[in-house]
Formats: structure tokens, C-alpha cells, sequence
């Protein structure tokens, strides 16, 4: 048996070595999982899986794994043969044993999973052990890669075996941010979004409904607010929102919903014009009237029903108080309060998270509200980067947590910032110590929409996001650039066959096709 694991690193880097001189001779009989597994070894030998494969095992009754296990047939046995007579197949059963019955989706829920496929005397055998129904959904993903749809004996095949993988993500927090405010994306469109997060193992969808030029999402307790659509084609019903964080969470995702306040909210005073600071001025949002919290509140009281995640954004970002000072009659509110406009944003922020923390959330802020305010913030507040390098040692020196997503590697709307770029960043960067390191919970890559609509987003996203997603999950120090580009590649070629249209790894520009014929294996 090879070993290929944190105990030999050595022959770690000898074999995917191999894999990028001659990297499509081997494409299917050494498969390329992704992300990385943490620990795993193989052998030398092929297993059959017969395509009426059961489930087997006493967590079989749970709806998440049998959904799990009905998608992962479909996608591996997906030439649409069935058994004949003449196929002699190793393996007929799945045995799946999850430990903890609860089926709850939190930040922190264990991932982790045990895969083991043995063979003897012709038979094989399948098993993936977890904690939790979550950790063996992420096995039964490992496990979709390593099969094998064989052209000649019409058959899937598992090669290398046997395996053996022990695996769980190095972050918690693994995240794919989706604006929905500067084009609106059909459920249908999200919905796939989030089938192919599952299959990079992100954790995360970040929804970005709510900014200036839309506000698609219905609000029951404000029924008006979403005349700030585009259109009244294109909105979300409270039963779409609910829609997705329910798919989301048959795949293991949860739904982090964002309502970036107090800038970005010009489309909200198309319902309700007393929210803007006067016609002529229309973001931030008037701090000057208490009813403007009121329908902060109302928002979050209807949002929190349809979202679970203890995390709930509240953006905090680029905001121009000049709105403030210029609306004689919020200037002199500000002057009644002693305020000044810093102040007032100060203020803003911290009854928006007093909002949030009064329904059970845990406020997320954009880093504009720790660069200016850092002491002030709820303790509780996780800070999310986007702007600037080296914010993340600053917070969790200060004791809070962070989301790293700094623009320059892991804006996906940049399509200049090729996949190495993106590979190479990592949130712990500038981060020594282990207590601050824990502070961390991850990171997301961003799909900003002003660019970016049905027609090419999927491009867009992938295969860069599989990459974040890799250095997500995988172990640093076996998980290299030089390593990692057949992987990669291989990788976007399996997205194409289950139907994501990932465009080629290399092109200079993401999302542009490819230059000429030729084979998905060679880019």
C-alpha cells in the first residue's frame, strides 16, 4: 500500500510530482481528489461498483443521507446503465455510521470523516464513519471523486484500492458570497450555485440580497420594501428564501444572510422614502428617526425565521456621512446629540448589532467598523476583511474573530487574479500564535454581481473558488502550487461532467472559453 499522508510528505510530493509531468496518462487510474484530504493511502488494485449500490447502516433512515446518498448515485452512476447479469461487481453496499443523531447545522458542526474501501477474496466493502451526517456528507463527496465510469466495461471503478482517508477541514468557516442586489440570480441559479459549493466541500453561502440598486427580498412586517426590485419579476418570496436555506442544508451549507446598513440602502426608501435623510439624499439611512430602527428590526425579526445560522451580517462598509451633515435636519439632530458624524456612524453600527444580538445573532461587520471603532464593537463581533492586507492579525489580536476575504485574491469579479494567486493566500497569514490563530474561523471568496449575472457567473466562480476552497480544507504543508495544478484541472473537468460550466484554469482572464479544440484534461 502507498501511503500518501501527512506521515510521508516526502513521497507526497514524488507522486502528484508524477501527476504533473504525465498528468492526463493517469487521469483515471490514479483519480485526483479535491480539496485534499488530510490523511489518506491507497494500493494497487480496481473494485466494480454495482450500480444498484444500497445503503446500509442505522443513520440510513436520515433524510440528509439519504438525500446525500440518492445525489451521489446519480452523479456517479449518471451514463444511465443498470446491472445486467454478465457484470461481476466487488462491491454492493455502502455502510455509513454517524455517532451524533443531531441533525442541527451550525458554525463549528464536525465535518470530519472516516473512508474506508477494502477488498478480499473478490469482495469489497465500503465504509464511511463521521460524528455527524454532515461529516458523512463530505465523505460521500471524496467518495463520488474516486469513482469511475470505465467506457470499456461499461462499469464505475474504484481504483487504487484499498483506501483508507481520515479527513475534516482546517476552518470552520468555508464561504462563497453571491450578490443578489446588482443582478438578481433565479432560485434555480442559486440553487445550482450551491450543488457545486458541496462538491468543493464549502461550507458557507454568504447572501449578498440587500444594496443600493435592489431590494429584491419580501419583507412581511414592510411589505413595501421590495418595490425597490428591479422589477416584480425579480424578487424572492419568503418561500424562496426558505427554499434555499433548506436546499442549502440537505447539503451541509448554511445560509448567511447580509443587510449592509447603514450605507448601501438607497433602493430601501423606494418603499418607504422617511428611511432616506431627504429626497435628495438617499444612503446612509436616517439615524436621526427611531422608526428607521424600527424597520431594522422588523427586517431582522422576519429574516430570523427563515435563517438559522447563528451568523447574520450586517455590512458596515463604505459609508459617506455627508448625507448626514448636509440634511439640515439631521445635522442638527447630530448637534442636539453632541455627535459628530464618526460618532454617529459609531452609533449606527452598535444599535444595529444591539438589534442582532437582541434576536440571538452574532453580528458580522465589515473591517471599516473595526478600523473605526475597534474598542467600541460588541465582543461577540466577528470582522469580516475585504479592503486591506493584514486586518485579521490586528482583530484577533484585539480578541475578536475574522473572515478573511481580502479583494486583491479572493474577489472573483477581479477576473485579472488568476487561480495560483487565489491558491497561495492564506487567512493565517501574519498569524503566530496558536490561541490568535483559532480566531480565524475561515474565509470566503467573493462573487460580486455588478458583472456578473445567470448568463456567467458559474464561469466566473469556478474553478478560482475551488482553489480558496482547497486552502480552506486542506493541510498547508501538503498542499502546494506545484502540486496542485493537475488536481485543479482534473477537477474543473469533473465539475463540466456533473454540469458546472467551469471555465479553463489558465486563460489569463477567469471565465473566458477556451482558445481552440482540444481535450478538457489538457487546458
Amino acid at each position: 500500500m502507498g501511503w500518501c499522508c501527512c506521515y510521508k510528505p516526502t513521497l507526497l510530493i514524488i507522486v502528484f510530482t508524477f501527476f504533473i509531468s504525465q498528468p492526463y496518462a493517469v487521469k483515471f487510474s490514479l483519480p485526483f481528489i479535491w480539496p485534499l484530504p488530510a490523511k489518506f493511502a491507497f494500493g494497487n488494485e480496481t473494485l466494480s461498483v454495482d450500480p444498484t449500490l444500497s445503503l446500509i447502516g442505522s443513520s440510513a433512515n436520515s433524510p440528509i443521507l439519504k438525500a446525500g446518498f440518492d445525489r451521489f448515485k446519480g452523479i456517479v452512476f449518471s451514463n444511465g446503465f443498470v446491472r445486467t447479469g454478465k457484470a461481476v461487481y466487488n462491491v454492493n453496499k455502502l455502510y455509513v455510521v454517524v455517532h451524533n443523531k443531531s441533525e442541527e447545522l451550525q458554525l463549528g458542526v464536525d465535518e470530519s470523516y472516516n473512508l474506508l474501501i477494502t477488498k478480499a477474496t473478490g469482495s469489497g466493502k465500503m465504509t464511511i464513519e463521521a460524528n455527524t451526517v454532515f461529516g458523512a456528507l463530505r465523505g460521500l463527496e471524496t467518495l463520488s471523486q474516486l469513482c469511475s465510469f470505465d467506457y470499456s466495461t461499461k462499469t464505475v471503478q474504484i481504483y487504487k484500492a484499498p483506501w483508507s482517508i481520515r479527513d475534516k477541514p482546517r476552518f470552520p468557516f468555508r464561504g462563497l458570497m453571491l450578490d443578489t442586489s446588482r443582478h438578481y440570480f433565479p432560485v434555480n441559479v442559486i440553487k445550482q450555485i450551491i450543488e457545486s459549493m458541496s462538491y468543493a466541500k464549502l461550507n458557507v453561502l454568504h447572501w449578498h440580497i440587500i444594496d443600493e440598486q435592489s431590494f429584491p427580498l419580501e419583507v412581511p412586517s414592510y411589505p413595501n420594501l421590495w418595490k425597490g426590485s428591479y422589477s416584480e419579476w425579480e424578487r424572492y418570496t419568503i418561500e424562496d428564501a426558505y427554499e434555499i436555506v433548506n436546499f442549502a442544508k440537505m447539503r451541509g451549507i448554511n445560509v448567511m444572510a447580509e443587510m449592509d446598513v447603514p450605507g448601501h440602502t438607497k433602493s430601501w426608501g423606494i418603499g418607504y422614502p422617511d428611511v432616506w435623510p431627504s429626497p435628495s439624499c438617499k444612503s446612509p439611512l436616517d439615524l436621526s428617526k427611531e422608526s428607521t430602527f424600527d424597520v431594522l428590526s422588523g427586517i431582522m425579526t422576519d429574516m430570523r425565521k427563515i435563517f438559522p445560522f447563528e451568523l447574520f451580517h450586517l455590512g458596515g462598509d463604505e459609508v459617506n456621512t455627508d448625507c448626514w451633515t448636509n440634511t439640515s435636519r439631521v445635522n442638527k439632530w447630530l448637534q442636539n446629540q453632541n455627535m459628530t458624524a464618526n460618532d454617529a456612524y459609531e452609533y449606527f453600527v452598535l444599535k444595529a448589532q444591539n438589534i442582532a444580538l437582541s434576536k440571538n445573532w452574532t453580528p458580522v461587520n465589515w473591517e471599516e467598523t473595526f478600523n473605526s471603532f475597534a474598542t467600541k464593537l460588541h465582543k461577540k463581533t466577528i470582522v469580516h476583511n475585504w479592503w486591506s492586507s493584514g486586518v485579521c492579525p490586528k482583530v484577533v489580536a484585539k480578541g475578536l474573530r475574522c473572515i478573511f476575504s481580502n479583494q486583491r485574491v479572493w474577489y472573483l469579479d477581479h477576473v485579472d487574479v488568476p487561480w495560483d494567486v487565489v491558491y497561495n493566500a492564506d487567512p493565517l497569514e501574519g498569524i503566530q500564535e496558536a490561541s490568535e490563530q483559532k480566531l480565524v474561523l475561515g474565509g470566503e471568496v467573493c462573487m460580486w454581481g455588478e458583472v456578473a449575472d445567470t448568463s456567467d457567473v458559474q464561469q466566473t466562480i469556478w474553478p478560482r473558488a475551488a482553489a480558496a476552497a482547497e486552502r480552506l480544507w486542506s493541510p498547508t504543508q501538503y498542499t502546494t502550487e506545484l502540486t496542485a495544478l493537475s488536481r485543479l484541472q482534473y477537477f474543473r473537468c469533473l465539475l463540466n461532467r456533473r454540469g458546472v460550466p467551469a471555465a479553463p484554469v489558465t486563460n489569463f482572464h477567469a471565465r473566458t472559453p477556451p482558445t481552440g479544440p482540444g481535450s478538457c484534461f489538457e487546458q
